[in-house]
């Protein structure tokens, strides 16, 4: 499978025409066996969920599985197998997570699991993909716990380094990965006071805890406000910083989803930021920059952090994906489209490799060894049952983690730009505006 996606990637703008008519085009040339290869595939796609990252992981999985199909599907024992993506929605709820990963386990019956969107909803359903022995990857959720877990050992099972298999991997970066290049940025734009303002989850504790203890060993003082998803109404949060002796140098917003937005636009109507004394830093979803404008129309200058390859490093897959996205619509690729594809063909990869797709243990020792070009980049996993000591000074959430997603701090500096004009400031390899911040009125 890894040739005939190389092959594909060289000649894939001649492929998107067909690709229209999906398995139409697939059935013309293919022929199939009796048996479909079903992937399930967990997303939310309705509130308190962030239904924007629901919508655009269910479409990158939709469009992994069409081109795998006009690729002939999986090929295992002499047959090609159509592959179909069942998804369901987690509704960002642990306990809906729960529920339907069970379903697609036990009523669907399919062979691999991926996605996934909240990290709350990865925390809840780890365990059961593990009692299930369903190989399954985690390709948004950035809690830490989610690839450490299967080194430092479930709750109630003991540490899996030397003994047991894993079935749990993540593309994702952590959040302490993320955190670590967002509070780097702010360090060197000589911030001095910086509020957190999380979201009451398993994504916004942790990742609240990471971004402060890199703030707190620069020298930094943090404050933070704990806000709830799906609130509409920020001011009587947000009005408490007027109690302070000054407003702080940075707020930087961990909350996901819709909610990020409301949170934005009533941060920026306030006065709070972004202002020439306080920067912004806002969610990812910022990237979705006709969506951000519509809600966010005050947001010129926020910053926000990208998780996945940026534009001026696509390769010819990105580039094509990010055409069809804009097709569809009206708007740049999203980093979580790009995980939700690059998960199914992941999964694709390593049950070919397999020679299986029955065989959970065989496609875990698969996916330890991938060695695969996808629309993010190179694919690898350096710590498996195959290579099972982290050295000491590597963190433990590096089992079964890919090691090197991009991740950039970008930003808006023209009202209604759009993200492929965004500038991304930081790291310095990846700036593309000669800039490493942009001043509101300066």
């Amino acid at each position: 499978m890894r040739k005939r996606l190389r092959a594909r990637a060289a000649a894939i703008m001649l492929l998107i025409a067909p690709l229209l008519s999906g398995a139409a085009y697939a059935d013309s040339h293919c022929s199939f066996a009796d048996e479909t290869i079903r992937i399930g595939g967990v997303a939310p796609l309705s509130s308190p969920g962030s239904v924007a990252g629901g919508i655009g992981m269910d479409w990158g999985f939709q469009q992994a599985a069409a081109d795998i199909n006009a690729d002939c599907g999986i090929k295992i024992d002499d047959a090609n197998h159509r592959v179909e993506v069942i998804t369901a929605d987690s509704e960002g709820v642990s306990e809906y997570g729960q529920l339907v990963v069970e379903r697609l386990i036990l009523q669907d019956e399919v062979h691999g699991i991926v996605g996934f969107y909240h990290s709350a909803v990865g925390l809840a359903t780890m365990g059961m993909v593990q009692r299930y022995k369903m190989p399954t990857i985690y390709a948004h959720p950035r809690n830490d716990q989610i690839s450490a877990a299967g080194y430092i050992g479930y709750e109630g099972d003991p540490p899996r380094k030397d003994d047991g298999i894993d079935y749990v991997f993540r593309t994702s970066p952590p959040s302490s990965i993320v955190g670590k290049v967002v509070t780097d940025w702010l360090v060197g734009q000589g911030v001095e006071d910086v509020v957190l303002i999380l979201e009451n989850t398993d994504y916004g504790h942790p990742a609240a805890a990471a971004e402060r203890a890199h703030l707190e060993r620069a020298g930094v003082q943090v404050d933070q406000l704990e806000v709830e998803l799906g609130t509409e109404d920020f001011v009587p949060i947000l009005t408490r910083l007027y109690a302070r002796p000054k407003l702080p140098d940075a707020i930087r917003i961990l909350v996901s989803g819709e909610t990020s937005y409301n949170l934005t636009q009533q941060m920026a109507e306030l006065g709070l930021a972004p202002t020439a004394e306080t920067i912004c830093v806002t969610n990812h979803l910022a990237f979705q920059s006709e969506q951000f404008w519509k809600t966010v129309p005050d947001g010129n200058f926020c910053a926000f952090d990208r998780v996945g390859t940026i534009p001026s490093l696509y390769n010819d897959l990105a580039a094509d994906l990010d055409a069809r996205y804009q097709a569809e619509f009206g708007d740049i690729l999203v980093s979580f489209a790009m995980e939700a594809y690059d998960s199914v063909w992941l999964m694709a990869d390593a049950m070919e490799r397999a020679g299986s797709f029955i065989d959970p243990d065989a496609i875990v020792a698969a996916l330890e060894t991938t060695d695969i070009d996808l629309s993010q980049g190179h694919y690898y996993f350096d710590y498996g049952a195959r290579n099972p000591v982290i050295p000491d000074g590597t963190p433990a959430y590096m089992w079964h983690q890919w090691p090197v997603p991009v991740v950039t701090v970008m930003q808006y500096f023209e009202q209604g730009q759009s993200s492929l004009e965004a500038a991304v400031v930081y790291p310095a390899i990846y700036q593309t505006h000669g800039a490493a911040y942009f001043k509101p009125g300066g």
